[in-house]
């Protein structure tokens, strides 16, 4: 398994990422369950070119995008990307905290064939 974690790109700018590395690494919250062989391959933010990093991340094989927990609490078009993005990868709209959020509903969704 090949995992990328987007991030919210103005929470980027203050933050280490290290929530959403932790639980990767420790495989707790969103990662609970997955393989221990598990290579993660992006850490970027949302911004930019994102077709480009999209592009890119196809590239490297990744097959499951994890929508960072600040994504799903700030950034406005959440389930827009998280659909968007389930055209290339299976999504999973958290990293660390509660599975759900506070004011939005956590998405998971399988890659479109």
């Amino acid at each position: 398994m090949k995992i990328a974690i987007l991030v919210n790109e103005d929470t980027a700018n203050r933050c280490t990422g290290s929530g959403c590395l932790r639980a990767f690494f420790s495989k707790v919250d969103a990662f609970e369950g997955c393989p221990n062989d598990a290579e993660l391959i992006g850490f970027t933010h949302v911004g930019g070119e994102l077709d480009k990093k999209i592009n890119r991340l196809i590239e490297k094989g990744v097959d499951t995008i994890h929508l960072s927990s600040c994504i799903r609490s700030k950034y406005a078009s959440y389930e827009s990307l998280a659909n968007r993005l389930s055209e290339h990868f299976n999504v999973v709209g958290y990293t660390h905290g509660k599975s759900q959020g506070k004011t939005t509903e956590t998405v998971s969704i399988k890659k479109r064939v």
